[in-house]
């Protein structure tokens, strides 16, 4: 068979490598053609675009780059018209793929949507073009089974979320010998991470290290985003108590004793890591305002949206600040509070649904067109 699939940023790269992996094992004649990065180009077919020619966040850099986008799609459309795929596979990054979604459903190309995009928070009007459109949605999260059969009457099969096989099926970490790599003491660590953008790292970053001084029997770590360089973070780097690992995220949190997250998908990847952690948010006033009228969710990390309820603290807007991060950082720490969260995290392990999702992906799509 034929796959051509999508991914535009790096947590796509990810998942779609696995998935490719799974393809491949299953369908050992597949011929694939991919938008993504470099873990799906090690994991063979094509590289048509590279993912970081595609991303393009917020509206201003959106209407700026308007063209190019416009160009992208042109081209996408071109390039699958001149490989005839058997069937699309979107994985997330909705603008762009929903678009590609809605023309390849008028040429009869079939539509498998894997991670499905966010209507739950946001745009949920998205579901009248999901169910024009898509083929078959595979979904990640338990309540996106509900939302999408039980609101919207759309059948979706859940898989389970790949974090937990890109987290279990890595090397092990040697706590020691990743010290020694990095220039750290015998202290724990607390890992920071301040997420992936410029504006961003230098709002949540600077809330970050205005505590380092109260907790001197730690050392702190900054999670260097891959998109940014290390000349970026020098102007946070202002004392020996705090270091910066580029690139190495998930090494970090393999070791790490706690740690203090941005809202993002990092506080799954750090409660999947089994790390204790406090959540973070911080936006300007504006886009603060806009959010919480447009975004009607009881929480803001993923970690208390699949649980339905408050397992990690999260701290936003106002309440983020030197204080509170301070108390909740303390409060982590301690035995019995580390214990309960601990627990907590097994419990959302097992609502995840455990290992396997790349692989039953894999099985579904090609199992779709044996029927």
């Amino acid at each position: 068979m034929k796959y051509y699939i999508i991914a535009g940023e790096a947590s796509g790269d990810l998942h779609g490598s696995n998935l490719m992996k799974n393809l491949l094992q299953q369908d050992p004649k597949a011929e694939i053609r991919f938008w993504g990065g470099d873990l799906m180009q090690q994991a063979g077919g094509t590289l048509v675009k590279h993912y970081r020619d595609l991303a393009f966040m917020g509206f201003a850099e959106v209407a700026m780059n308007l063209k190019t986008i416009l160009g992208n799609i042109k081209f996408c459309k071109a390039d699958i018209l001149n490989f005839q795929p058997d069937v699309i596979i979107y994985i997330d990054y909705p603008g762009f793929n929903m678009r590609i979604a809605e023309w390849a459903k008028k040429i009869g190309i079939k539509n498998h949507y894997y991670i499905s995009p966010q209507i739950w928070a946001w745009k949920e009007n998205r579901i009248k073009a999901i169910k024009r459109d898509v083929d078959k949605m595979f979904v990640i999260l338990p309540f996106e089974k509900d939302f999408y059969e039980k609101k919207h009457q759309f059948p979706v099969e859940f898989v389970g979320h790949p974090l937990i096989d890109a987290i279990h099926n890595r090397p092990k970490t040697n706590l020691e010998q990743f010290k020694k790599e990095n220039g750290l003491d015998e202290r724990p660590i607390i890992a920071l991470l301040p997420g992936s953008r410029k504006q961003e790292i230098a709002k949540m970053l600077s809330e970050m290290l205005s505590v380092i001084t109260d907790f001197p029997e730690y050392q702190f770590v900054i999670a260097g985003a891959p998109s940014q360089e290390f000349s970026f973070y020098q102007q946070f780097l202002t004392t020996d108590q705090v270091h910066f690992i580029s690139n190495k995220t998930y090494d970090l949190l393999s070791v790490a004793h706690a740690a203090l997250v941005t809202s993002g998908t990092a506080t799954l990847e750090t409660a999947l890591f089994k790390v204790p952690e406090v959540v973070l948010y911080k936006g300007n006033w504006i886009s603060y305002q806009i959010a919480k009228r447009v975004i009607t969710l009881k929480y803001i990390s993923l970690v208390n949206l699949i649980m339905d309820r408050e397992v990690v603290t999260e701290l936003i807007q106002n309440e983020c600040n030197t204080k509170r991060i301070r108390k909740e950082l303390f409060k982590l720490l301690q035995p019995d509070s580390r214990a309960a969260l601990l627990k907590n995290y097994d419990l959302l392990e097992e609502k995840l649904g455990g290992d396997g999702a790349s692989e039953k992906t894999a099985r579904l799509i090609i199992s779709s067109f044996k029927n």
